[in-house]
C-alpha cells in the first residue's frame, strides 16, 4: 500500500541523514540513549557507536566502595576509551558513512564533577581539556533525552544490572543537574531535547516517527520534543 504517510517517513528520515551525518544520543543513566541510538542506526543506516561500560575494569570496583577509591581511575578509563572511539567515529565520517552514538565526549566532565574530589577533579580537567581540541570533533546533532529522576531509578531497579543496583535517587538528582549545566553552555552542534516521561520509541511507532518529523524540521540551536501518551 502506498499512502502518503509511508512516502513522508521515507523523506523524513533522508532528510535527517542529509543535515546530521552524525548524531548523538545523550542523558543520565536509564533515560533509554541506547535503545534509540541503535533503532536510529538502524532506521538511516548509520554505524552505531555505543559506550562499553563493561570493558572499564575499575566500574565495578568504584560501586562497590561508593566511588571514593577508584572514582578518577574509572573516569580516566572511560576518557581514553571514548577518545579512541571517536578516532574511529571520525574515519567513518571521513570515508561518507552516517554515525549515531550513544553519548557525547564532554559526558567526562560531567561525571567527573559528580564522582571526584576537588584535586582530582582539576586533574582531570587538565587532561581532559588538553585531549577534546585536539582529537575531538563535535557531532552535527545532540538529542538530549531528559526524564526525572524518580523516573530514572523506577527504569533502573526494572532492568536491575548488578553494578547499577547501587545507584540511589541523590546521585541521579545530581547527574540530571549536571547534564543541565553541560546543555546550558554546549554551543558545539544544535541540541534537541526530547522529555521521555511518555516517550517509548522503541515500542511505539508513532512516537519514533514523531521524532524523526520533528528533527526533519528542526532548525537554529534548541528545540524540543514532549510526545504524550
Amino acid at each position: 500500500m502506498h499512502t502518503d504517510s509511508c512516502h513522508s517517513e521515507g523523506d523524513n528520515v533522508s532528510k535527517v541523514l542529509e543535515r546530521f551525518p552524525h548524531i548523538v544520543i545523550e542523558g543520565p543513566i536509564g533515560v533509554g540513549k541506547t535503545s534509540l541510538a541503535e533503532k536510529l542506526a538502524s532506521v538511516l543506516g548509520a554505524t552505531l557507536v555505543l559506550e562499553n561500560a563493561a570493558q572499564n575494569p575499575f566500574l565495578g570496583r568504584f560501586y562497590e566502595t561508593s566511588g571514593a577509591s577508584h572514582a578518577l581511575a574509572t573516569q580516566l578509563y572511560f576518557m581514553f576509551q571514548r577518545l579512541d572511539q571517536q578516532r574511529n567515529e571520525q574515519a567513518c565520517l571521513a570515508q561518507g558513512q552516517r554515525v549515531v552514538g550513544d553519548y557525547l565526549f564532554e559526558k567526562n566532565d560531567v561525571f567527573a564533577w559528580l564522582t571526584l574530589d576537588k584535586e582530582e577533579y582539576a586533574l582531570f580537567q587538565r587532561i581532559h581539556h588538553d585531549v577534546i581540541p585536539a582529537e575531538v570533533a563535535p557531532p552535527d546533532l545532540v538529542i538530549w533525552l531528559q526524564a526525572e529522576p524518580q523516573t530514572l531509578l523506577a527504569r533502573i531497579r526494572k532492568r536491575a544490572t548488578t553494578m547499577e543496583k547501587r545507584i540511589e535517587l541523590p546521585y541521579l538528582e545530581r547527574l540530571a543537574d549536571g547534564y543541565a549545566h553541560l546543555f546550558q553552555h554546549y554551543e558545539k552542534a544544535p541540541v534537541f531535547a526530547v522529555n521521555t516521561e511518555n516517550f517509548n520509541p522503541i515500542d511505539n511507532e508513532a512516537h519514533f516517527h514523531g521524532l524523526l518529523q520533528r528533527l526533519e524540521g528542526f532548525r537554529g540551536t534548541r528545540g524540543f520534543f514532549n510526545p504524550q501518551l
